[in-house]
């Protein structure tokens, strides 16, 4: 029996496409391998929320989870099996669980390391609190689609609850105008209930504090009385803008810069005590995020106008003598974006020896700004007093003054948890479960 000539060319095909797979595997777990330990040398192993957990005893190395994620490189292959491999990057969308041919896969909060408080819920959205809602970021759903959703879900809840709306009071007073409490007050004027939304800050929440030009991933979701929204991808102006529209559209009013400072229970209603004064209410929807009131210096001049606490606009420190403070991501991005800006001075100060709780790409642009002389690091310093046109630092010792027209504090939030508890709320903080 002679040698088959189609046998010999299938072997060679089977060979070459062999060798080809296993080369195409080897590259992408360089790929992650190095993702994953530039991730660990700059410290962003933790994730922040709602992030998948790998058995690795089901999972069987299809990479079905690492093309699903709209976020880029959150998972990948090592030894062949999936990987968190950049897990601060995680935002929770879920697509990896949902992606997973073998239920390798769970959803959970926190890690073995580092708990997240995350407040008891039910489905309906109802604390253990009668009459209190939780929906959006703070209960652990970041995602713009997830928060648009839950809004909606938790105010049809408090509609069927029903409940006796005090004399000259509402029947919902919802805390927070961002995407969930947004959402949430489409439902409240489409239900016809009473109600009235307080917001800290700005409209839109959490994203009104993106950078300038951000990608904002969003999935379609429905906005009560508009419908479905079918964005994809979009930047936070064009989010934002819609919004705006859709809100004089339908004659929603927010009271801004009013602060909730205590909810007590009175007789079978809220009483919701505000900067501004109180108000009576059936129901309470607490739509606020997880960053809480932003961290303050506690030194002498802070009160003054120059200082915020958080970046709108670059272009607005053009020729100016500007210092931000902080370390994390958002500090780095304020700093690099207005040092592009003509004629800024920026001072960038943080009290550690490195940025390590920044990303790389974050690092890496703050260091080219450094080496071209438009930015100035302080690493080891502290803000000692804040002048009328100056600012007093202090760094491994020494004192200093420099010429300051702005200051950018970015030094995180104090975590809603105290205010929570002090309602009634039942908080429990996660360690790697769901």
């Amino acid at each position: 029996m002679g040698f088959d000539p189609l046998i010999g060319v299938y072997a060679l095909g089977f060979a070459v496409s062999g060798g080809l797979y296993i080369a195409l595997r080897r590259r992408v777990e360089a790929h992650s391998r190095a993702t994953k330990a530039a991730a660990a040398e700059a410290g962003l192993l933790e994730p922040a929320s709602l992030h998948p957990q790998i058995d690795p005893s089901k999972c069987l190395g299809c990479g079905a989870c690492t093309r699903v994620c709209p976020e880029g490189d959150i998972l990948g292959m090592i030894n062949g099996k999936a990987e968190l491999i950049e897990p601060s990057h995680c935002i929770g969308h879920g697509a990896c669980k949902q992606a997973c041919p073998y239920d390798a896969i769970t959803l959970v909060f926190g890690t073995e390391k580092r708990g997240v408080d995350i407040p008891n819920v039910d489905p309906d959205f109802q604390t253990n609190v009668p009459g209190i809602f939780i929906a959006g970021e703070l209960g652990g759903m970041g995602l713009i689609r997830n928060a648009i959703e839950q809004g909606r879900q938790a105010m049809d809840s408090i509609r069927k609850r029903g409940g006796r709306r005090p004399a000259n009071g509402y029947d919902v007073i919802i805390v927070g105008a961002g995407p969930a409490g947004f959402s949430a007050s489409l439902a409240a004027i489409q239900h016809k209930l009473r109600f009235l939304t307080i917001e800290q800050d700005s409209f839109g929440g959490t994203v009104a504090h993106f950078p300038r030009g951000k990608l904002v991933m969003t999935a379609p979701a429905t906005l009560p009385i508009i419908g479905k929204v079918k964005f994809k991808e979009v930047s936070k102006e064009t989010l934002l803008t819609f919004w705006e529209g859709v809100a004089r559209k339908t004659k929603l009013k927010v009271s801004y810069s009013e602060q909730v400072e205590a909810i007590t229970r009175f007789e079978d209603a809220f009483e919701v005590r505000t900067s501004r004064g109180s108000y009576a209410t059936s129901s309470v929807l607490l739509a606020i995020g997880r960053r809480g009131t932003p961290r303050k210096l506690e030194v002498e001049g802070e009160d003054q106008d120059k200082v915020v606490y958080r970046l709108i606009d670059p272009e607005q420190y053009a020729r100016c003598h500007v210092l931000v403070v902080g370390g994390g991501d958002s500090a780095l991005e304020a700093a690099a974006s207005i040092a592009e800006q003509p004629g800024a001075v920026v001072t960038l100060s943080h009290r550690s020896e490195a940025f390590s709780r920044a990303k790389l790409k974050n690092r890496e642009r703050v260091e080219a700004a450094k080496k071209s002389g438009r930015l100035n690091v302080l690493l080891q310093s502290s803000i000692k007093k804040i002048g009328r046109h100056d600012v007093e630092i202090e760094q491994k010792g020494q004192r200093m003054k420099i010429k300051n027209d702005a200051i950018i504090v970015c030094a995180g939030g104090i975590l809603p948890t105290a205010f929570l508890k002090g309602i009634g709320i039942e908080v429990e903080t996660k360690y790697g479960t769901a």
